[in-house]
């Protein structure tokens, strides 16, 4: 539908990806919304609303967002490129496969294979950041109970230190910034679509050029 309406005139590339934008993030948000405050309440995850206000729920339910926005960046990129739409299903799958596989649950970070997969799958999987972000949002500030010692007495270990040591996260930096590279990471896709929609508009007269040239090398010949 969008190649057709454009080659007819009525909106250019820019226009089309800007409006695709807007009109999808309410629909989005209710997306996540609904089974985000379901899930995060049957889960027993931190307890948002209840105990340290809404800051948790409101990242379960970003992180949520971002995931299904990026999701669709993906699906924009993939159909830019790809001959027809099975083929980009087909592609679009394997994509969000290889980044979930590498994002440092299936297989902790350090035991991710070093070439290729973690450098630099990992650091470009989008499930990476989410991930981590939740983990973050879950186990920060939090206190359990390891054992006892010889006397009786509890021993304790911090959220950071399972976040550190278990899940091996990394804590150099907030939760929060781990949201904003799942979001940067949106921009970076949506620009690109923009950019090889844009790109193909430019070469596309002189492919079809090159072809015809090339299944016609006598046309040239004649006309002269």
């Amino acid at each position: 539908v969008f190649e057709r309406e454009r080659l007819n005139g009525h909106y250019g590339v820019t226009a089309f990806l800007t409006g695709n934008t807007f009109s999808a993030v309410p629909y989005m948000l209710i997306a996540t919304m609904i089974p985000g405050l379901i899930s995060y309440y049957l889960c027993g995850l931190h307890k948002g609303l209840i105990h340290t206000g809404p800051e948790n729920l409101i990242y379960f339910v970003s992180v949520l967002f971002a995931i299904v926005m990026w999701v669709e960046s993906l699906m924009l990129v993939v159909g830019s490129v790809s001959p027809n739409y099975v083929t980009g299903m087909f592609i679009a799958g394997g994509v969000q496969g290889i980044m979930v596989l590498v994002g440092g649950f299936y297989r902790l970070p350090k035991d991710i294979p070093k070439p290729l997969w973690k450098y630099p799958l990992y650091y470009v999987s989008f499930q990476n950041y989410a991930h981590q972000g939740c983990f973050k949002n879950e186990f920060e500030g939090l206190t359990f109970v390891l054992g006892q010692d010889g006397g009786g007495n509890n021993i304790y270990i911090s959220g950071r230190e399972i976040l550190r040591d278990t899940w091996q996260v990394q804590m150099g930096h907030s939760k929060w910034v781990d949201l904003g590279i799942l979001f940067g990471m949106i921009v970076v896709y949506r620009m690109l679509f923009l950019a090889i929609t844009k790109s193909k508009e430019k070469l596309k007269p002189a492919f079809a050029a090159i072809t015809d040239r090339v299944s016609n090398p006598n046309q040239r010949d004649t006309e002269q």
